[in-house]
């Protein structure tokens, strides 16, 4: 098939829309649904994310995409109880393949943000990770493949609508791509950089020069991540998981803020305090979610006032302090912090720390360079500087 029709394009107006190939067939088929526009920005982006996050650690992967950035991204490590409790996947009766966990980890860590996503697996699809993932409000999935099992799961979803995408993994593009922009059209060569040991920490300007096998991987995580991410984009990693990313900001202090902060929820969720609230029987997941995030954050007043918390809990919960919120935010550590470009100020990294981040990879380049290190080694910070710039647009 050379091209495939779209309901529309990014918005109901815009039409005609579809996909194609100058040359050739198209590398994709599409199994159940009927994308759009959006869909397929975020299949394609979201496809090239996993594969090179499967290909740099050998271990499965997934991503939760909005809008073309991801929500979430991550490898198929073993989940903790606490992990699959608070990715709502603890009540789940399968066995938790390494794709499983991958997904349970991509999905789960920013539930807010992936609500409504558009899902991208390594590797072939299977039951346990179709079984989870027809338990979300999603758009649609891509994937290499899909167990008959998996795809007859996938196809029960959304009354028969859901978006199921089937890629060829053997698929390589043009090395020059183009974009029309006001009836203009861009060419550049496609952004094949490949990070590997070489690239990423030949430099390291700061006074603690170690890093550890596992924040290595976690900055290839946060960086792949980077380059399917609008700019300007912070990737917090920690366990081979995205926990926080800030993307399309136009400026990367607020950035790092942003991302600081989802980085901080994603903690302050496993608190014991917030994993056991008092929820009412039946709760739907996303107004679960919705709870936490107000709970957790700074106008938890407004969920706890008589009239209100009574719709959620079987009993008032007490507030989550400031002051324990703080002592809960300084246990974690070990945190992994990429950026798209350079940091312009140390104030990125005062932000940084105070979500337990160790370890940075950025670019360098700026003039206030010196200021960033300075701020690092204040902090006890391993930093590389990468010499590789990642903007996406």
């Amino acid at each position: 098939m050379k091209e495939l029709a779209l309901k529309y394009g990014c918005n109901p107006n815009q039409k005609p829309s579809r996909i194609y190939m100058e040359e050739g067939e198209l590398p994709l088929e599409v199994l159940n649904g009927r994308p759009g526009y959006i869909n397929f920005l975020d299949a394609l982006n979201s496809w090239q994310l996993v594969k090179e996050l499967k290909a740099a650690t050998g271990i499965a992967a997934a991503a939760s995409f909005k809008h073309v950035s991801p929500a979430g991204a991550a490898i198929g490590l073993p989940l903790n109880d606490t992990l699959k409790k608070i990715y709502f996947v603890d009540d789940v009766n399968i066995e938790f393949s390494p794709l499983a966990n991958a997904y349970a980890r991509a999905r789960g860590a920013d539930r807010m943000c992936s609500y409504g996503d558009f899902v991208a697996l390594s590797d072939t699809c299977d039951a346990a990770t179709a079984t989870l993932i027809k338990r979300e409000v999603s758009d649609g999935v891509i994937a290499p493949d899909y167990t008959p099992e998996a795809l007859a799961i996938l196809k029960a979803k959304r009354k028969g609508t859901y978006n199921v995408i089937q890629i060829d993994p053997n698929y390589v593009p043009e090395p020059i791509e183009h974009k029309q922009v006001f009836g203009i059209t861009f060419e550049q060569g496609r952004n094949e950089v490949k990070l590997d040991d070489d690239t990423l920490f030949a430099n390291i300007p700061t006074q603690n020069q170690i890093f550890t096998p596992e924040a290595k991987r976690d900055l290839m995580i946060a960086l792949i991540t980077l380059k399917y991410t609008q700019s300007n984009s912070v990737c917090y990693v920690k366990d081979g998981q995205a926990i926080g990313i800030g993307a399309g900001q136009q400026s990367r202090i607020h950035c790092t803020r942003l991302a600081g902060q989802k980085a901080d929820n994603w903690w302050l969720r496993q608190c014991p305090k917030v994993m056991n609230l008092p929820f009412k029987p039946g709760i739907h997941r996303a107004d679960r979610d919705n709870t936490i995030d107000l709970y957790i954050g700074e106008e938890f007043e407004d969920l706890l006032v008589d009239g209100t918390w009574e719709q959620f809990f079987t009993s008032k919960p007490e507030p989550l302090t400031a002051q324990e919120k703080k002592e809960w935010l300084a246990q974690n550590r070990q945190v992994a912090l990429g950026s798209d470009a350079f940091f312009p100020f140390g104030d990125n990294i005062e932000r940084a720390h105070k979500s337990g981040v160790e370890y940075i990879a950025q670019a360098g380049g700026s003039i206030r360079d010196d200021h960033v290190i300075a701020t690092c080694d204040k902090y006890g910070i391993t930093m590389t500087f990468t010499g590789v710039r990642l903007f996406h647009h």
